[in-house]
Parts: structure tokens; C-alpha cells; sequence
């Protein structure tokens, strides 16, 4: 896949470990400048300086996507600098507490909805010129089996990332008739992160799958393309 994204720019968010990290990395390596957003500075520099060693080109963008002001200064920043988005990979998450929809605690489930729902909205909303400026643009968004089928103690996290799939699918039904935007959904499945390891503490993580699997299946989506609202869940 090397060279197969060449002057294409990508935005990947939560690159600073896991998913978005491996994402990053898979991205850079196929040829994308890759800017990465994620809360933590020191590691969006580690992924950063991967992405330099292997050859490729990247720019880090530190930021709370929780805060809407924030999103909209980064559009900014990246629409004086370049054209056109063509790839943005939507994979920052909050899991928040496991509990009994009873007992969901109101001000960190608000938390979670900011954090999965509301800030892919700004996010969607801030780079939806610069995605239409692309030859083809790809929107795939990181989501939960949880979003799709409830699970016991998951309500408010499954919530959110049903809400997510709803408003990025809507999203990509508005443009896929009148512009090259196209957006996926991407269920990662069990993979070794530091969110499964919060939701299932007893788990080996050698048991389950590298976050590189994922990557590349992302990767592998933004370069072949795909069908409007096309979903998949990643095996092992």
C-alpha cells in the first residue's frame, strides 16, 4: 500500500495510542500527511516521530475535542495550509463507567454524549468544506458492537455510539448524491487498547487482536474506497 495515498492529506483522531495511533502509523506509511488530534502532546509526538522514521510526513495537533471552540480553530488552521481533506477517521471515544441504566451517573454519561456524539457533529461540521473539495473523500467513523446490540451494564457508552453511527450514516446520506464523500462505520471488534483493558481488567490482551489489524483494514478502506454507508466488522 506504500505510495498508494500519496498528496493526500488524512486527520485522524485519538492518534495517540491504539486505533488512532496504528491508524496514523498505516496512513503515513501509505503515503497520506497525516494530521494527528488527540488530548495527550507526548504521545502524538511518539506517533509523529514513528511516522518521520518510516519516511512519511505528519503534523500534530494537540486538543480536547470536548471543547467546540477548539475543533473549529483546528479547521481553520488546516483549510489556510491545504485544500482539501481526504481522509478523516473518526476513532476518539470516551467509554465512561459500566453500569446499570439506573445508576448511570448524569453529569459523566453528558461527559460521554460531548465526547461521542457532539463533537463528531463539530467535527463533521467544521471540515465538511474541505471534505467536498476532495477528488474522494472518506469518512470512517470507529464504533462499538455495544452501538448496535444492547448489552447489560453498556447502556450509556452503547448510547453514544448508537447516536454516532446515526448521525455519521445521515451525514453520508446527505452527500453521497451530490459529492465524492463517502462514510463508513468500522467495528473494531476485541482488540488490545486501553479502553478494552479498562471495560474487561481480567483479560489477557495477547488474547485479543493488535490495533495494527484494525489499521489496516482502515487503511485498506481510505485506498480502495467504498459503497455509501458501507459497515464491517473487523475479524481477528
Amino acid at each position: 500500500m506504500a505510495g498508494a495515498l500519496d498528496g493526500k492529506l488524512a486527520l485522524v483522531t485519538g492518534a495517540s495510542r491504539g486505533i488512532g495511533a496504528a491508524t496514523a502509523i498505516a496512513l503515513g506509511a501509505a503515503g497520506a500527511h497525516v494530521v494527528l488530534t488527540a488530548r495527550t502532546p507526548k504521545g502524538l509526538e511518539e506517533v509523529e516521530e514513528t511516522i518521520f522514521n518510516a519516511g512519511g510526513s505528519a503534523t500534530i495537533a494537540p486538543l480536547d475535542l470536548a471543547e467546540n471552540e477548539s475543533i473549529g480553530r483546528l479547521a481553520g488552521a488546516i483549510g489556510e495550509r491545504w485544500k482539501a481533506l481526504d481522509v478523516l477517521v473518526l476513532n476518539a471515544g470516551m467509554l465512561g463507567s459500566l453500569a446499570a441504566v439506573p445508576a448511570i451517573d448524569a453529569k459523566e454519561f453528558a461527559r460521554v454524549l460531548t465526547l461521542n456524539v457532539s463533537a463528531q457533529a463539530a467535527m463533521i461540521a467544521a471540515f465538511d468544506p474541505m471534505l467536498r473539495r476532495s477528488s474522494g473523500a472518506r469518512v470512517i467513523g470507529v464504533t462499538s458492537s455495544v452501538g448496535r446490540k444492547p448489552r447489560a451494564y453498556w447502556g450509556a457508552y452503547g448510547a453514544s455510539k448508537a447516536a454516532f453511527e446515526t448521525l455519521l450514516g445521515a451525514y453520508g446520506d446527505e452527500t453521497s448524491e451530490i459529492s465524492a464523500i463517502r462514510t463508513a462505520i468500522v467495528d473494531p471488534g476485541a482488540t488490545r487498547t486501553q479502553m478494552r483493558a479498562k471495560a474487561y481488567p481480567g483479560e489477557d490482551p495477547a488474547s485479543v487482536k493488535a490495533p495494527e489489524v484494525v489499521a489496516e483494514r482502515i487503511t485498506a478502506l481510505a485506498i480502495e474506497g467504498f459503497a455509501p454507508g458501507h459497515f464491517e466488522r473487523v475479524g481477528l
